[in-house]
């Protein structure tokens, strides 16, 4: 196979002025990746009234793709694809990195069918080989099973990663970069079926799992519904925000996509973990594995989640959370 060259790319997200933490995070993956051949890394940003180019260099980006044109003020898929297909034809980058979000899985899969190139969607790690091959990881089989994905015969060799997978990059102390100002001029040609009116945005109900220092997660074990209403007590006493795996979700003990931790879901990486009634399934441990201090309670000491527990507890949760819950209300009282 052939060995690697060309450029890195990041396709960043952005909205009400700001740039998306996962922008951030796949700049920092990219920097990686390109350090093994002295590769340069690039930064693609698209919509109107945007000026975010010396902050992406700021974090690593060697150079910043502009492009800036009110057709581009609200996210539109088939209108950001053929702008964005139109300028990895122009330079032709070796690899593309997209967020593996609602918007960029969407982006990712229309802009590679465009180029009749692969695509790795919803990646949990990405590295280059012995032989300088680019690996992609995807969970498969419900998160069971990691299997290596390799493009070796079309470029560019596409990705789209889950937020959250990767760290933020450290500023730099002294950056340098280049800001490019690109047109969209293609859209004058281009004529879309589509358009978009505005943008609604749910707001969900409590902290976000992802800004929580203190993370609860709730799995099969919890029992019932009724268990399931004392987690989320502790949750408010302990300042946290409570999640689940994929069974919690489907039984209906927790509503909405967005308390999910896992492969399908969110990666979180509180200062602290707890998990209740969580078997330890690898789809759910991919998307805790990173967090800080990892406590576990389980009534079945043989399960696999004490495996990656620094603190076990074998205990049953529903006999366990009402004492939790009487000893840190007393603990909070005494304070006060």
């Amino acid at each position: 196979m052939e060995k690697q060259h060309g450029e890195v790319w990041i396709i960043t997200e952005q909205a009400k002025g700001r740039l998306n933490e996962v922008s951030f995070e796949l700049l920092g993956k990219a920097r990686e990746l390109a350090a093994k051949d002295g590769l340069p890394v690039s930064a693609v940003v698209m919509g109107s009234g945007i000026d975010f180019g010396n902050e992406l260099i700021a974090y690593g980006a060697d150079r910043v793709f502009l492009i800036d044109d009110p057709r581009l003020a609200l996210y539109q898929n088939d209108n950001y694809a053929v702008v964005l297909e139109n300028l990895i034809r122009k330079y032709s980058p070796a690899i593309v990195l997209f967020s593996a979000s609602y918007c960029g899985s969407e982006l990712s899969a229309t802009v590679a069918a465009k180029l009749e190139t692969g695509l790795a969607a919803h990646c949990v790690d990405l590295y280059f080989n012995e032989q300088a091959e680019f690996v992609q990881v995807v969970p498969a089989f419900g998160g069971r099973v990691l299997g290596d994905i390799l493009c070796p015969h079309t470029r560019p060799q596409i990705a789209s990663v889950k937020p959250g997978m990767f760290k933020k990059p450290e500023k730099e102390s002294e950056p340098h970069g280049v800001i490019m100002e690109e047109s969209a001029a293609v859209l004058d040609h281009y004529e879309s079926p589509l358009k978009a009116l505005r943008v609604v945005q749910e707001q969900p109900v409590g902290l976000p799992l992802e800004e929580a220092e203190i993370v609860l997660a709730g799995g099969w074990g919890v029992g019932s519904a009724e268990v399931w209403q004392s987690l989320e007590e502790l949750g408010r006493e302990l300042n946290g925000a409570v999640g689940c795996t994929r069974p919690a979700l489907d039984e209906g003990w927790t509503k909405g996509e967005h308390t999910l931790i896992g492969v399908s879901g969110k990666t979180v990486r509180p200062k602290v973990y707890i998990g209740f009634g969580v078997s330890g399934a690898t789809h759910h441990v991919v998307g805790m594995k990173d967090s800080g201090v990892v406590i576990n309670i389980n009534n079945n000491p043989e399960e696999t989640v004490f495996q990656v527990s620094d603190y076990g507890v074998v205990a049953d949760v529903k006999d366990l959370l009402p004492v939790l819950l009487k000893k840190i209300r007393k603990a909070k009282e005494d304070r006060q």
